[in-house]
């Protein structure tokens, strides 16, 4: 007598589709995901704001440059960059924004590494984040107000170093009111700015590394060299960059500490006052031509060391 046959398995059904909050996650689910939501609305004060305060005046400051006195396109206006004062305005800015920067970054820097030894949520860092945080928007006529207080012809430092050591810092100038003066109370606020842009990129250094490059024989030294300084490297020029775009476009504490020309910004401020290159006219909206293409080039550099740093911060 035969045996019946053992009946055979059916296949198992196809896995259904994996679900999120009990949806079909596929193609439809990826486009719903994709489409703007109602969220991009609390982006649209925003926008207005930006629209109407910063690229409507941009627009017009520049724009200006290129017409005449009687309204008439022209790209006559253009031979202003020829004009040995508007040189001398630019080499001082760039100058100025230079060292300032430089200055600013490695002190800046050494900050940062300094606060990588404190718990990030200590008191101390978080006062130390505070304070720089109020002291990189700290600028303008307050500031100027404070250093001509302090170190000015009649500051409070100037005179106790008088009355005290005989020595007066302002025998051959009083230095405070130069261009190159100006890189003291910059520094005020470049140094905290240097804390707030570089101290992400140093909390990115994962302890780990360290302790991996120690186990294979690695000194402090070659860890910084090989490891560290070459993953910070992005970061720090990037942050560089950026305070020197914050110094070229610096304006008001220049404005109160120097009366006369001598960086672009007061430049701008000149020509709009009184036009003082004969045979041009609308001067200060070529300046502003000039000013943005510098900041254009700047900021652009900087988002692609950005761009590149922010693969160690993942």
């Amino acid at each position: 007598m035969t045996t019946a046959s053992a009946p055979t398995a059916l296949p198992a059904p196809a896995a259904a589709p994996a679900t999120h909050a009990g949806a079909p996650v596929g193609a439809d689910a990826t486009r719903r995901r994709r489409r703007p939501g109602l969220a991009w609305l609390g982006l649209a004060p925003f926008g207005v704001y930006v629209v109407l305060f910063l690229a409507v005046p941009a627009l017009v400051a520049v724009g200006s440059g290129f017409f005449d006195a009687a309204g008439r396109p022209t790209l006559a206006n253009l031979a202003a960059f020829t004009d040995p004062s508007i040189l001398r305005a630019f080499g001082a800015s760039a100058a100025l924004s230079a060292v300032s920067a430089v200055i600013g970054a490695v002190v800046g820097a050494v900050v940062c590494w300094a606060l990588s030894a404190l718990r990030p949520d200590g008191l101390v860092r978080s006062m130390i984040d505070s304070v720089a945080s109020v002291l990189a928007q700290f600028g303008g006529v307050m500031l100027a107000f404070a250093f001509i207080a302090t170190i000015g012809a009649q500051g409070l430092v100037t005179t106790w170093l008088i009355t005290t050591f005989h020595w007066d810092i302002n025998a051959d100038g009083a230095f405070l009111y130069t261009v190159p003066g100006l890189v003291i109370p910059y520094l005020y606020f470049q140094v905290p700015l240097m804390v707030l842009t570089f101290m992400p990129a140093f909390e990115g250094v994962k302890t780990q590394w360290g302790e991996a490059a120690a186990t294979l024989g690695a000194s402090r030294a070659t860890y910084w060299r090989r490891i560290a300084l070459p993953v910070l490297a992005p970061a720090f020029w990037g942050s560089l960059l950026l305070l020197f775009a914050n110094g070229f476009s610096s304006f008001a504490t220049a404005a109160a500490l120097i009366s006369q020309g001598g960086i672009v910004p007061l430049t701008i401020r000149q020509q709009l006052t009184s036009e003082t290159i004969i045979g041009l006219q609308n001067v200060a909206g070529v300046l502003a031509l000039g000013m943005v293409v510098v900041m254009a080039v700047v900021m652009s550099a900087y988002a692609l060391l950005q761009r590149r740093a922010a693969r160690w911060q993942r």
